[in-house]
């Protein structure tokens, strides 16, 4: 019999080992890796000292400030063409299907796909965690929900799911005809869906998005209502992928950028000899974004509360969500879908409860509530576009992140910041 000397048995180990490794880890695109690295150095709004609104934040921030609720994404960057993704927010990490949480849908404008809403403004109940991805990709992804939650234990004999997906249109940075999204992107999201920090920006489901001309994306922000208001918390996430005159704190910043929608026709309406430099800043901005002339593209609201409230009260808070994305300067065009989704964590909901009794906020105890969803809508929406980073997609087109020197020069003249 052969014996092996014990150099030939370590390198054995060693390959055996790293053959392992390697199935193990994924193959990361470099300009994921990238993405990453330049994802770490935009700031949130608050880091350029610019403070929306009143009312004080969580200690994160986001929406993972309410208890309980969590965030994950699978980012898919593949090739020059595949820029897109899944985003999960979990309102709790049990089996929503056996225990359900108060849910509500709002269209502002309905030119979109989300899946499973009519059941949730039926029943008022939301049974799946919610996913945001490409407008293509629901279909696929809307099965691969339902495959997990099939497979949940306590779920073996469930002949009906509500799978609940959201989505906005990457195609001008995403080969979104391919429909690239598989099993593992959606079972990756809600698998590593976890409480704390959310990253922001070009990630998940914000991947391929654009927002007033420049790169759009993933942002969250909260608001903690004070005790003699109930102490609440209201977390918001958003997928931003619509067009306007950009506003940031009552600042015309998209005017002040020179890039905003109708610029090219308002610019028409001039003196001739402001019309030139107009007219070429609209062709370049044009040749490389779906804005700023067009305004179409949608942005999806996801709203979480701890406040407890019932469906019809979920509703009216997801209406107010679009007082701040209308602060934002949002134009909220034919071509835009603009959504959002209500839930609270209180007040779970057991299937096999044939009577419920509940409490919950009364009529004048919501006001506090729509100013803070207005606020947190408004911030999560600007820290989408700031840590959104330059991405560069299908038939080498690029978004470029928003000029954030540019931003802190207009904020400083119109004195928002110092």
């Amino acid at each position: 019999m052969t014996t092996l000397s014990t150099t030939t048995v370590l390198l054995l180990i060693i390959l055996f080992g790293w053959q392992i490794d390697r199935a193990q880890t994924r193959v990361v695109d470099p300009s994921e890796s990238r993405l990453k690295a330049e994802l770490q150095t935009r700031p949130r709004t608050r880091d350029l000292g610019l403070k929306i609104g009143i009312l004080q934040t969580g200690p994160n921030n986001s929406i993972t400030d309410v208890s309980g609720v969590l965030v994950g994404h699978t980012t898919v960057i593949r090739g020059d063409n595949i820029r897109t993704g899944v985003t999960a927010i979990l309102p709790h990490n049990g089996n929503l299907f056996r225990e359900k949480v108060p849910g509500a849908v709002f269209v502002g404008n309905g030119f979109g796909k989300l899946a499973g809403s009519t059941q949730v403004n039926e029943l008022g109940e939301i049974e799946t965690p919610i996913l945001l991805t490409s407008t293509l990709s629901v279909p696929r992804t809307a099965d691969f929900l339902i495959d997990h939650m099939l497979a949940l234990p306590g779920n073996e004999n469930v002949q009906s799911i509500n799978p609940l997906v959201a989505e906005t249109n990457d195609g001008f940075l995403n080969d979104i005809r391919s429909r690239p999204i598989i099993r593992d992107d959606v079972f990756n999201a809600i698998r590593n869906a976890s409480a704390g920090m959310v990253e922001e920006g070009s990630v998940g489901a914000g991947t391929g998005t654009v927002a007033f001309g420049w790169k759009g994306g993933i942002g969250t922000s909260s608001r903690k209502l004070p005790q003699s208001f109930g102490g609440y918390s209201i977390g918001v996430l958003v997928q931003s992928n619509f067009g306007g005159v950009l506003s940031i704190d009552g600042v015309p910043v998209g005017i002040e950028l020179g890039k905003y929608y109708l610029k090219g026709m308002v610019s028409m309406q001039k003196p001739e000899s402001e019309q030139g430099r107009d007219r070429l800043i609209s062709r370049d901005s044009v040749a490389t974004a779906p804005g700023p002339d067009l305004a179409d593209g949608s942005i999806i609201i996801v709203i979480a509360t701890d406040a407890p409230l019932d469906h019809r009260q979920l509703k009216r808070l997801a209406e107010r969500s679009m007082a701040g994305l209308a602060r934002t300067g949002s134009s909220m065009t034919n071509g835009s879908g603009d959504y959002a989704i209500a839930f609270s964590t209180s007040n779970r909901i057991n299937a096999s409860e044939p009577i419920r009794s509940i409490q919950v906020v009364g009529n004048d105890g919501m006001s506090p509530l729509f100013q803070a969803v207005i606020e947190a809508t408004e911030e999560a929406i600007l820290n989408s576009l700031f840590r959104a980073t330059t991405v560069t997609g299908k038939e080498k087109r690029t978004i470029e992140a928003i000029p954030l020197d540019k931003v802190r020069e207009a904020l400083k003249k119109y004195r928002r910041i110092k």
